[in-house]
């Protein structure tokens, strides 16, 4: 059986750990914080490569920002990584071979594989965190693009620049969907810039009307997004995980979305892979290239 060697590199932490081909995670993953420098990036991967790479059979990292169709290499990092991480050259890291996919499309085909969309021909993932992040998978592929770069949430949602969004652009759904949106629109409704999401949750939980009315615009607005996507991808199932998704009522945006789409319906699932879907995510897929 075919073991991956699993890193998952965001903005701030850096996880590592070895998984087999059924997607179990052979150990508790270890966490590094994020250096600041793309040397301290590459110091770590190397030390954890150097201690386990003649256990496995291949590297699998799961990134922040695009990677290239040919699964070699970043394209383009987000603003949350450091100047110049798409310059790192990956596949001389390891004597084994090195397989890079983008993190939330490798999050989106653990979920494919052996959580809440295993079965579905066509599924769209949201990861609803600080930002929101996205994967698409049809007819066993993930979608891709012409670059590499498909599957970016950053489509608009109102015309009029309501809101900056950490991309550079205006009003794009992760401005609206995520869980700095839900902060972001406690503030406007409340009119009170110091109010947190952690509030927004525990007022919810309270049964606060001021905080169940920014809790409700909230969740509106990621269904509206999932209308669109519905709409364009006729999916089987939209698959919603991250840190903001076991808040929302799936079945209440399963409803108001069937109730608006003009394809058929489909079915809101929350994520079952787990928090180190990513790394499971990127190691099924290298092992499988393993393969070709």
């Amino acid at each position: 059986m075919h073991k991956a060697l699993a890193f998952d590199i965001g903005g701030t932490k850096i996880y590592s750990t070895i998984v087999d081909e059924g997607g179990k995670l052979l150990y508790e993953p270890v966490k590094f914080s994020t250096p600041k420098d793309i040397d301290g990036i590459k110091k770590i991967l190397i030390s954890q490569i150097k201690k386990y790479e003649d256990e496995v059979d291949v590297v699998a990292i799961a990134t922040a920002g695009a990677v290239n169709n040919e699964n070699t290499a970043v394209i383009g990092s987000t603003g949350n990584l450091v100047e110049g991480y798409y310059t790192i050259n990956f596949q001389n890291l390891s004597k084994k071979p090195v397989f890079i996919e983008n993190d939330a499309n490798s999050a989106a085909w653990a979920e494919y594989k052996i959580g809440a969309s295993k079965g579905s021909k066509v599924s769209v993932m949201l990861t609803l965190g600080t930002g929101v992040g996205g994967g698409i998978i049809i007819n066993d592929k993930i979608l891709k693009g012409k670059s590499g770069a498909a599957g970016e949430m950053h489509f608009k949602m109102y015309p009029d620049h309501r809101r900056k969004c950490s991309c550079g652009s205006w009003d794009c759904y992760e401005a609206y969907a995520s869980g700095t949106a839900l902060k972001i629109t406690a503030g406007e409704m409340l009119n009170d810039k110091n109010v947190t999401t952690y509030d927004v949750i525990e007022g919810v939980n309270n049964g606060n009307k001021n905080m169940l009315a920014v809790f409700d615009r909230w969740q509106n607005d990621i269904t509206t997004g999932i209308i669109g996507l519905a709409n364009i991808f006729d999916p089987d199932c939209i698959v919603l995980s991250g840190s903001m998704a076991q808040f929302v009522d799936s079945k209440k945006i399963e409803d108001a979305v069937n109730a608006d789409i003009v394809t058929t319906p489909t079915s809101i699932r929350i994520a079952t892979a787990g928090n180190f879907s990513g790394m499971i995510g990127v190691s099924l897929l290298a092992m499988e290239n393993l393969k070709v």
